[in-house]
Formats: C-alpha cells, structure tokens, sequence
C-alpha cells in the first residue's frame, strides 16, 4: 500500500518455468482481490508454486490492468529488473592497492622439440623436429647452423649449449624451443632464455639476475626448486618494474612483507605458493645481495591445509593394472603401485637398480636427493624377466620408442588411459598409486616406521596421514544410526 493512498496494490513478478516465461501475481490477502483474480479466466492458481500466475505477455498485462481499474492498482516494478546473478566462488574484498599479475603471456608460437640423436656409429646430433610451419622451416632451411638430415629426415644442429643458445635467437618470435628430458642443460643462461621465452617483453620487463640461478646451481638445488624459484623472483621483480633494480635491491623487509600480505589476502594463490614465493624472495636478498637483516618475520605465513591424499580400492588399483595389454606399460604401473614409487623414480631405474638376488629395489637420487631401498614384489620380479627378454633395454630399465629414457608425460598419459579403460571414475594421477601403497600396507598391519622407510619419508609425521585415510579397523565400528 503506497504512503498516503488506501488503494491495494498486486505486484508483478517474472516467473520462469521449464523454459517458458510466466507472471506471478502477489498482493496483501484480501477476500475482494482473490474474487477478482478467480473471476479472470487467463489467471490461474498454481499448486506447485502456491499463487497465481498468468502468461507473461502485453495482452495479458494490459487485461489484467483493466480488470483491477478501481479496486487494486497493478504495479510492474519487480517484473522488469535485471537479473543479478551470483558468482560461484567467493569474491575477496581487499584492502589498498592490489597488484595483477605482472607477466603476460605471448600469444602462441610453434613448439620447436630438440632431442639427442645418433648419426652413424658415435656422432650425436640435436635434431630439431616442430609441426610444420612455413616460417620456422623457412628459418631453418637458411640457417647457419641448422642442416637437413636425409636419412633422419629432419633438421639437426650440433651438441653444446652455444649451438641451442644460436638456434633460440634466430627462432626469436617465430617458435618455442621445448628440451627432452635427455637435453641435460647445465648452462643458466640457457636455461633462463628458455624459463622466460613465453613471457612478453615489453618496455620495462626485468630478467631474473643471473648470479640468482648460478648460487641456487651452486648450492646443488634441485632443478624444480630452480625453476620454482625463478618464476617466483621474476614475479616479485617484474610486479615493481617501474621502480627499477635498484630501489628494489634496496627495500625494506615491510615493503616485501607487503608484497606477500597483498597475495594472501588476494585468496587467489595456495598456501605452498605463497609460502615458496616468500623463500624466493628472502633467498635473493640474503645469498644473493648479502642482506641477511631481511627475515620476513612479520609476514605471517598461511598454514597448509590438511587435505588428505587420495587412495584407490585393491579392486580399483587391480582394473587399472589390468586394463593394458602392453607389457611394458603394466611393468611401469606395477612398480608405481608394489614399492611406492615417484613417477620420476620409475622412469630413473637402470638394468643395475633391479637386485632380484636381495629382492630389493635401489632408488638413486629420489626426492630430496636421497638414495633408499624399498620391496620388489615376486610377481613383478617375473613380468620384469618376461620384459626385459622381449625389450631388451640397454641402459635404463625403461626406455622409450626411439631409446633414450621414457619420459614422465608418457608414463602420466599410460596411467590415464589406463584407467578411463579400467572405468575407474577416482580423479587419480600415478601419484595415487604411490598413496594407495602405503594406506594398503597400514591396513595389512605393517609398521608405520617400516612404511616411512619404503617410501623415503624424512619425518614420521609425513607418513602418519595414511593413518587418516585407512579403514583398518573401521568396519568394526557401528555408526548410532544403525543402532536406532
């Protein structure tokens, strides 16, 4: 009822059902207006929503209008609002000024793949292979250094990180070079033209400062951590560009704490990037500038989450097993699954690391750089012996189409075809079956410290979360609602 006025009011509202558009009516109760609205044969009361409803048209608006003239007025207000649709996530709200992500992306550019290739009896070639491209092989085919393989059937350039460093500059802007994991790259330079080729350069942009990478090779890094770190330093560098490397250098521990404070209140970044950022960050200012006044005390940390790792059935990990008729395939699932190992592990066994005389199995240089041993199952052990007379590898235990070491995407993308083909709908990675290992190994009674040694765990308390994910024991327990 409008302020001042004693005439009622019926409220129009757009109502969408199955796909058709209607009008609910709504007014105050009043016996004289539900008379009238019974009495409108194009108005009918619906069960289902509990009010009355008409079709949403001019002609039944305009009757509706002349069918209430003197005892309701009709009002329209809600019927032509905008919808206000909700976001899905969460929307932050920050305080000062927020900073977007300081690199952008070129648009993309042909993938150029070097892998090491056998010429004759002892000469080794980079052979340069890409999905054809008429400027990459116009590129090539007048290069000074790139040569057309007959036999091979491509182009090749020779060994040595300088020949890789000519071959990116004159691809500059026109393809990406991507290494094989055979590629050893041990030269920084290269190693950061090749982190930084798919950002663009724009006025301003700052290169990470080679005496960065060179301490983190230094100090023996891993080349994850490397990789990891650099794009995070470049991050933070790039995200102040306009300062210049200089007013940088010299920041105040709460100008970096700043930095970080903006990216955990932005909720747009985990707790392990935030966290890693914040280590690249301190690295440079204390190993690299020398200034170790800077702690980053003050910037509080996020806590990891405790997610807990996904585990497969015995009957889940036993589809995905079988689900190939490839040999070589199952031994590499087999071996992720029955010793609990990394992806990157498997594919790093040599002929040598396989000790059937022990039943053992030697991980070398496992995460953290760290040797172990862990079980070689009996199973395994005969379709390894079944394998290796029908593949006859040279080297590594496992190695691919062309020789050379099998590499992680390959072995990723078995697992995954594997098990769309077992019909296993876990969103599971091979990772998984390293998780699984363990939970089964708790559940059969084995000992926690035992399981913590297979799986080259440096503190107990990593291994202590499979206790969280096991059913050992679990059937036994009734839940109150069955008791009722």
């Amino acid at each position: 009822m409008r302020q001042g006025s004693t005439q009622h009011e019926i409220f129009l509202n757009s109502l969408e059902h199955e796909g058709k558009k209607f009008i609910r009516l709504w007014y105050k109760p009043n016996p004289f207006i539900s008379k009238r609205l019974k009495e409108a044969g194009w108005i009918k009361y619906s069960k289902t929503y509990k009010c009355f409803v008409m079709h949403n048209s001019p002609h039944s608006i305009e009757m509706t209008y002349t069918h209430f003239q003197g005892l309701a007025q009709v009002n329209t207000r809600y019927l032509y609002r905008p919808k206000r649709l909700k976001p899905n996530k969460l929307v932050p709200v920050l305080a000062g000024e927020q900073r977007g992500e300081p690199l952008e992306k070129m648009p993309d550019l042909p993938v150029v793949k070097l892998q090491p290739m056998l010429v004759g009896d002892d000469k080794t070639l980079i052979s340069v292979t890409f999905r054809y491209s008429q400027q990459v092989y116009e590129t090539l085919k007048c290069s000074n250094l790139a040569t057309w393989q007959a036999e091979q059937k491509c182009f090749a350039i020779p060994e040595g990180g300088q020949h890789i460093q000519q071959l990116a500059e004159e691809l500059d802007g026109k393809g990406w070079l991507w290494l094989s994991q055979q590629l050893v790259v041990r030269d920084v330079v290269l190693l950061r033209r090749l982190w930084e080729q798919t950002y663009l350069k724009s006025t301003g942009y700052i290169t990470c400062p080679i005496d960065y990478l060179e301490k983190l090779y230094l100090l023996n890094y891993s080349m994850n951590t490397i990789r990891t770190y650099h794009s995070l330093l470049l991050r933070f560098l790039n995200s102040y560009s306009e300062k210049g490397m200089a007013a940088m250098n010299a920041f105040s521990e709460e100008d970096i704490n700043q930095y970080h404070r903006q990216m955990v209140q932005a909720g747009s970044y985990s707790c392990s990037f935030v966290n890693q950022s914040i280590n690249a960050v301190k690295f440079y200012y204390q190993r690299v500038l020398g200034r170790h006044e800077v702690q980053l005390r003050d910037v509080e940390r996020p806590e990891k989450p405790d997610r807990l790792p996904t585990v497969l059935s015995k009957q889940e990990v036993k589809k995905i097993l079988e689900a190939t008729d490839n040999l070589k395939h199952r031994c590499m699932l087999q071996l992720l699954y029955a010793g609990g190992l990394r992806i990157g592990e498997v594919i790093s066994l040599s002929l040598s690391d396989v000790q059937s005389d022990r039943n053992l199995l030697l991980i070398r240089g496992g995460k953290g750089k760290k040797d172990r041993t862990t079980v070689l199952s009996q199973r395994l052990l005969d379709n390894l012996r079944v394998y290796y007379k029908e593949y006859k590898p040279k080297t590594w235990l496992f190695e691919g189409q062309f020789g050379g070491q099998y590499t992680s995407d390959s072995l990723r993308n078995v697992f995954q075809a594997c098990r769309k083909k077992a019909g296993v709908k876990t969103n599971a990675t091979p990772h998984t079956l390293r998780h699984s290992f363990a939970t089964h190994l708790l559940e059969q009674g084995t000992d926690l410290r035992y399981i913590q040694t297979l799986l080259g765990h440096r503190s107990s308390k990593t291994t202590e979360i499979y206790t969280h994910v096991t059913s050992y024991a679990l059937d036994k327990i009734v839940s109150p609602l069955d008791n009722l």
